[in-house]
C-alpha cells in the first residue's frame, strides 16, 4: 500500500510531518479520510479531531480549531488556526474555545457567521464528549 506525507502545521509549529497511510480529516463537507491517488482537493477544516494513521500502523490524534487542507495524490498539508496533541487539550482549553467562538457569534448580525459557529460549537461538544471532558 502506498502512503503519503502528511503534515499538520499550525503558526506556533509543526505538530506532526512524516510519511502516513491514511489521515481522517474534519472538513466542512463533511469528515473525509484521506490515503494515497487522492484526487488533488482543497477543504476547509472544522474544529474536531484529525487522526493520521502512520505506516506502522499506529494513529496520532490531534484537535484542530479549523483551517485549510491541501490534498495531493502523494501529500496531504494542513494549516490550521490552532493545533493541539491530545496530550495538551484540557477542560480550560475547550472551554477557551467554546467561549471564543459564541463571542464571535453573539457580536455579528451576520446569519453565515452565525450558522458556521453554531456548527463549530456543536464539533467542539463532540470532541470534549469524544476526550470525556
Amino acid at each position: 500500500m502506498a502512503n503519503v506525507l502528511f503534515e499538520l502545521i499550525s503558526p506556533e509549529r509543526v505538530l506532526f510531518s512524516g510519511e502516513v497511510k491514511a489521515v481522517m480529516l474534519p472538513a466542512t463537507e463533511g469528515d473525509m479520510t484521506v490515503m494515497a491517488g487522492h484526487e488533488p482537493t482543497m477543504a476547509t477544516l472544522n474544529p474536531g479531531i484529525v487522526v493520521a494513521t502512520d505506516v506502522q500502523g499506529h494513529g496520532h490524534r490531534a484537535f484542530v480549531r479549523g483551517g485549510f487542507a491541501e490534498i495531493g495524490p502523494d501529500s496531504v498539508t494542513l494549516l490550521v488556526e490552532r493545533a493541539l496533541p491530545p496530550e495538551e487539550l484540557t477542560r480550560d482549553k475547550i472551554d477557551e474555545e467554546i467561549v471564543r467562538l459564541e463571542t464571535t457569534r453573539d457580536a455579528t448580525q451576520d446569519s453565515r457567521v452565525r450558522r458556521e459557529a453554531d456548527f463549530a460549537l456543536s464539533r467542539l461538544a463532540q470532541v470534549r464528549a469524544a476526550l470525556s471532558f
